[in-house]
């Protein structure tokens, strides 16, 4: 099944009893931790180094971001244009909104935005869900019809349309007031509360797989929106990016969201059954899923 997701897997093995039924009584299921310890090495699958981007601020330190094309490809492709173009190095941390973004790049005065990149996109904010299989969660979620995963991407869906969500670590593309979509010189990542409510409203082109530590430490910008004044801007060294097979890219993992491992993960997630829970929540939503990311050994 690997690469292959099929709808109602997740809904199917999360069934009652169908992933514990064979725990003793009295005896209390695997926890997270355990769960992930005993998992197969099928059960993961590694990042393409051609996937990850590594932001290093001024001051050394860094933010390892994982960029998909799976809602925004065309997004995703200036985004990786702008990187080997260096468009990014020495700019700036501009924003950082309490409980919500951290925004960098944007438009500079002494850099034109390179003639092969495009400025005028599609709004891709969301795809036919015939063109995705995604694993749906039978839990139901407050933005969306159903919500699941596809390709370990936590995503909502209705009946025609699948989308990416803006959950903690979300990255996406910043923009102006429509008909405006973005071009890719702009991007933000989520540091609070998910914000759900701009899910279809961004393209969504990635996440934050390390460093979220840093960007959310970062000092706070003023009051209501978070911009910093000019003199106060954080500078990034460089973004890099990686090519497929390259031997200096930094490796990780991810497991698999269409697996038996993948689907007793999210049953303890959603019933924490273990001694310190007096009342399990019966229900995860998928940014609290929070699908695992390990560096690779």
């Amino acid at each position: 099944m690997r690469g292959k997701w099929r709808a109602g897997v997740l809904g199917g093995l999360l069934a009652a009893g169908s992933v514990f039924a064979a725990e003793p009584a009295g005896k209390f299921p695997p926890t997270t931790a355990e769960i992930l310890a005993a998992a197969p090495a099928a059960a993961w699958r590694p990042i393409p180094a051609e996937n990850l981007l590594r932001m290093e601020l001024g001051d050394g330190r860094a933010v390892i971001i994982e960029i998909t094309p799976l809602i925004a490809p065309r997004h995703v492709a200036n985004i990786r244009e702008l990187v080997r173009r260096k468009w990014f190095d020495g700019h700036a941390i501009v924003r950082v909104r309490d409980n919500y973004v951290v925004q960098w790049g944007g438009p500079r005065d002494d850099r034109a935005i390179p003639d092969m990149v495009p400025t005028q996109l599609p709004a891709e904010y969301e795809r036919p869900l015939k063109d995705i299989p995604f694993t749906p969660l039978p839990y139901p979620d407050s933005f969306a019809a159903r919500t699941g995963f596809a390709d370990t991407w936590p995503v909502g869906a209705d009946s025609q349309s699948i989308w990416l969500t803006h959950c903690y670590g979300t990255v996406a593309v910043g923009r102006a007031n429509a008909p405006d979509t973005g071009s890719g010189i702009e991007l933000y990542a989520v540091i609070g509360h998910a914000p759900r409510h701009m899910d279809r409203n961004l393209a969504v082109v990635g996440r934050v797989i390390e460093g979220m530590d840093v960007l959310g430490a970062l000092p706070r910008g003023a009051p209501p929106q978070g911009n910093y004044e000019k003199t106060a801007y954080i500078p990034i060294a460089r973004i890099q990016g990686y090519a497929a097979g390259d031997a200096g890219a930094p490796r990780f993992e991810v497991l698999r969201t269409d697996t038996p491992t993948f689907a007793q993960y999210v049953k303890a997630r959603a019933n924490r059954l273990d001694p310190f829970y007096a009342k399990p929540a019966g229900g995860v939503d998928a940014c609290n899923v929070q699908v695992p990311i390990q560096r690779r050994k």
